[in-house]
């Protein structure tokens, strides 16, 4: 089937195709397996190539950016549904529709880049949306010696862009001001694109919540303490 015909696929008929492909496939690799467990992998097979068509090209992107971590996800995704599959088995609840209140997984984010690597990436492909002083004086109203004051005293994440200049993601400020935290954070992790990353990427200290927006709610406490257990060194 080339591309322009699946093209005219619905999504569900989509889902059905993988299925049916990997069934075969499992009963050409080993006879062994029984069908309805070959039928349960064809859905789940089936329900994950069609979702991936519905994503976003950033979400395309995260996947693509944790390639090498997937084998690993995936068998403990497998793991984790054998082991739940298990439990209501025993527990007389096999086929209850009603979805654990757990997660079947708690798979540990991916490593972050190394400091050198950010290094030689474009700000934009990772930091978020980034601005100049310029933009923040006439659209936040911040004063230009006022941000370079928070600056100078690393109340303000400033990621450098070229030779001198800096640009300032947008995430960290409320109300025309840098959440509270970000000096605590730049104490612990001093490399500011490394501070930034950390904070805009699910933590597994904060079970995998984002940094940043815990500060924005003023949980800064929180925040530091995992910064602390992060932090090189």
């Amino acid at each position: 089937m080339n591309r322009f015909q699946l093209q005219g696929l619905k999504q569900d008929d989509f889902a059905e195709m993988v299925a049916e492909d990997v069934e075969r496939a499992l009963a050409h690799y080993d006879e062994t397996i029984n069908k309805p467990t070959m039928v349960s992998v064809g859905k789940i097979a089936g329900s994950i190539a069609s979702a991936v068509t519905l994503l976003s090209p950033k979400h395309q992107r995260a996947i693509d950016a944790i390639h090498a971590d997937l084998p690993g996800l995936a068998s403990k995704f497998v793991r984790a549904l054998a082991a739940e599959a298990a439990r209501r088995s025993e527990a007389g609840i096999a086929g209850v529709i009603n979805p654990p209140t757990t997660p079947l997984i708690d798979v540990e984010p991916p490593s972050l880049p190394k400091s050198d690597d950010l290094e030689s990436m474009l700000i934009e492909d990772w930091a978020g949306r980034v601005a100049g002083s310029t933009y923040l004086e006439e659209n936040l109203r911040i004063a230009r010696s006022t941000l370079h004051r928070w600056q100078r005293r690393g109340e303000v994440i400033a990621l450098r862009k070229g030779g001198r200049k800096h640009v300032f993601p947008l995430a960290q400020f409320v109300d025309g001001r840098p959440v509270a935290g970000i000096r605590d954070v730049l104490s612990l992790i001093s490399n500011p694109r490394l501070a930034w990353l950390w904070l805009t990427r699910p933590s597994a200290q904060l079970d995998g919540r984002v940094p940043i927006d815990l500060l924005r709610q003023d949980r800064v406490d929180e925040v530091v303490e995992a910064a602390r257990v992060f932090a090189p060194g």
